[in-house]
């Protein structure tokens, strides 16, 4: 069978032109969309008088026995095919005769690629989802595993007031809720059927587009045929929420790396989910965790590079386009293993609670100390002011902050009373912060509460935007 295109050229294709041209490699992957399209236009064809039911009929079984061939791993590749729809034409005019051949009517593979990658897309978010969900059930069963287990908190890596592990594992929870919020909002923008739109201009032929749509699951048709073969922005929608879910799984890595540390040994990696040096016999090393971190700077490279490849483009379809699928494709296959690999490790973490006790130094407590002034009519700044003379003594004279006597504390400030002592602790600093979001445990099992329900899809007043 010659090219799709060859009747106007009177030499073949160059080997290596053709080999450079084609997206077969790559686009096989989408030849269940590609089938799945075909049948819907070839009925779609019907109502345009273009063929018989006896006809499309013809096809569609045609076609199915195709999809049957793919989908059962016999489908016999030709050199001569360029791309996923040439080769699916090729092995239905093999099996139907030329009464394939006017499947095509009315339409080009600009429109079949742009429906075929959507109706891919659409699909890939619903999986990804689906793995989202499972790495927030471990994280959830985590944190209530230990929701009041008591840990020091930081900022700029320093030790800054106490919170509790189920604390900190849904504070990495929430982000990836915003993560299946953008993949479902990514989904429903991508739900727009481009197919009718042709090259360029739109088909020539009376094809009800809605139903094709509604054929094809589309929740919508688009409105320009211009705009329609060329539009990606589904596919660099698709990059950037997988780029910014990267960035928090990396974050998440990134700090269990540092509490798997010898320096922080707050948690054990299992050793399922560990690797060993092929030079120290000692090592347990963290490569999931450092595999997952380093992840996020492919899936940015990804967005990246497709974003370069649109932004210079002119109007309808242009070949650079071709470049749209393999950033996709890898994408999603690197969720697809992140995924389900972090969910392992999260259900076989082990948590180590004296370490993190050892760390619950009284310093951490400073801003309860600010917090006592406060209520005793101090105004906040300058109870800030007097806390930072009671830490500068602290470390002047190497008396922990909650063993400084009442005589010591009221040097610097008189409103320091008896009951100062009595107020100051951990267990009272978790307590004290009651609202929503907060460390006690009332609000940490509303936080709970929450995060189940977000889980569910219902409304949880957080703004996940």
């Amino acid at each position: 069978m010659s090219k799709l295109w060859g009747g106007r050229f009177a030499a073949a294709t160059n080997t290596l032109v053709h080999q450079f041209n084609a997206s077969i490699p790559f686009d096989v992957r989408l030849y269940d969309e590609d089938i799945s399209g075909s049948i819907a236009w070839a009925k779609g064809l019907i109502e345009a008088e273009v063929l018989s039911h006896g006809e499309a009929q013809q096809i569609i079984n045609g076609l199915e026995q195709v999809r049957g061939e793919f989908a059962g791993g016999t489908f016999q590749f030709s050199p001569q095919d360029e791309d996923i729809h040439s080769a699916v034409e090729r092995r239905l005019t093999e099996i139907v005769g030329s009464v394939g051949g006017k499947l095509h009517t009315g339409r080009s593979r600009n429109d079949q690629v742009a429906t075929d990658f959507r109706l891919w897309v659409m699909r890939a978010c619903e999986q990804v989802e689906s793995h989202l969900n499972g790495l927030q059930q471990a994280m959830v069963d985590n944190a209530e595993a230990n929701l009041a287990l008591p840990m020091p908190g930081y900022t700029h890596l320093q030790h800054a007031q106490p919170v509790t592990w189920g604390h900190w594992m849904l504070s990495h929870f929430w982000p990836l809720v915003r993560d299946v919020e953008r993949f479902s909002q990514l989904a429903d923008r991508a739900s727009v059927l481009p197919l009718g739109s042709a090259a360029l201009a739109g088909t020539a032929y009376p094809i009800d587009r809605q139903a094709l749509a509604g054929l094809l699951g589309f929740k919508r048709i688009s409105q320009n045929s211009l705009d329609a073969v060329s539009d990606r922005d589904f596919a660099a929608d698709f990059l950037y929420a997988a780029a910014v879910l990267g960035v928090h799984l990396s974050r998440l890595s990134e700090q269990l790396v540092l509490f798997n540390s010898a320096e922080f040994a707050f948690i054990t990696l299992d050793d399922g989910y560990s690797t060993g040096s092929s030079l120290m016999p000692q090592k347990k090393n963290p490569d999931t965790l450092e595999l997952t971190r380093g992840k996020s700077g492919r899936l940015i490279g990804n967005l990246m590079g497709l974003l370069v490849t649109l932004k210079g483009l002119p109007s309808s379809y242009d070949k650079d386009l071709q470049e749209d699928k393999e950033p996709v494709l890898d994408t999603f296959d690197n969720l697809c293993v992140v995924l389900p690999v972090m969910q392992g490790l999260i259900n076989t973490l082990r948590l180590r609670p004296e370490k993190m006790a050892a760390q619950l130094e009284p310093s951490l407590l400073a801003t309860d100390l600010a917090d006592y002034l406060v209520k005793r009519e101090v105004p906040f700044r300058e109870a800030h002011h007097i806390v930072g003379r009671v830490v500068r003594l602290t470390e002047s004279t190497g008396v922990e902050l909650t063993a400084l006597s009442l005589e010591s504390l009221q040097s610097i400030s008189d409103r320091f009373g008896e009951d100062v002592s009595s107020l100051l602790g951990v267990n009272a600093s978790l307590a004290s912060r009651t609202v929503t979001g907060g460390t006690a445990l009332p609000a940490l099992q509303e936080q709970l509460k929450a995060a189940r329900l977000a889980m569910t899809g219902e409304s949880t007043g957080e703004n996940v935007a």
